[in-house]
């Protein structure tokens, strides 16, 4: 290898690791980033054996990490004609992936709050039937009622706000690039 493609390589080596202290300062697994940036720099879907080759990682732990991936929406299985082993592409669009990533952990926080919500209902609901409960015990239910009432309207809030990145509406609000006057 020749010293200028030694140098890329560098520079390409050290973009990566930006990517993924980058996806570490969001909360994701560095292991996470560097696959991710690994596969953005190829420019081309790459496979489990590739990839890793690429990092060190067994391909059991590579298969976690792109599954992993997967369920944070920056990573899809591709088709490619001829190729009989799966192959693995990330979104080539910085913004698209940051939406991807927060939007599928928010998502996954409305669904546990709404089965946190209804098991909360749930017991309420037979404290109140099974019970008798005093006045005192009736309005400490009730703040608790009000205060699941005030979690829900929050967790609304993220759902709306999950729309609103995915649907792109926020581009409208805050523009990818500003124009210059």
């Amino acid at each position: 290898m020749d010293n200028t493609q030694a140098k890329l390589d560098e520079v390409k080596d050290q973009f990566i690791e930006k990517i993924a202290d980058n996806m570490h300062s969001f909360g994701v697994a560095t292991s996470v980033g560097r696959v991710l940036g690994i596969i953005y720099m190829q420019g081309a879907p790459m496979t489990l054996d590739e990839l890793s080759a690429e990092t060190g990682m067994s391909k059991t732990r590579m298969s976690q990490v792109v599954r992993e991936m997967m369920e944070l929406n920056i990573a899809e299985k591709v088709f490619k004609k001829g190729v009989r082993k799966d192959l693995y592409q990330v979104e080539q669009d910085y913004y698209q992936t940051f939406i991807s990533l927060f939007t599928s952990n928010w998502q996954k926080a409305i669904s546990k709050s709404r089965n946190f919500e209804n098991r909360l209902y749930r017991q309420l609901d037979n404290l109140r039937q099974k019970d008798q409960l005093t006045d005192e015990d009736e309005a400490v239910v009730n703040e608790i009622l009000a205060e699941i009432h005030e979690w829900t309207t929050y967790y609304d809030w993220i759902r709306r706000l999950t729309e609103f990145f995915e649907s792109g509406e926020i581009f409208k609000h805050v523009p990818r690039k500003i124009e210059k006057e």
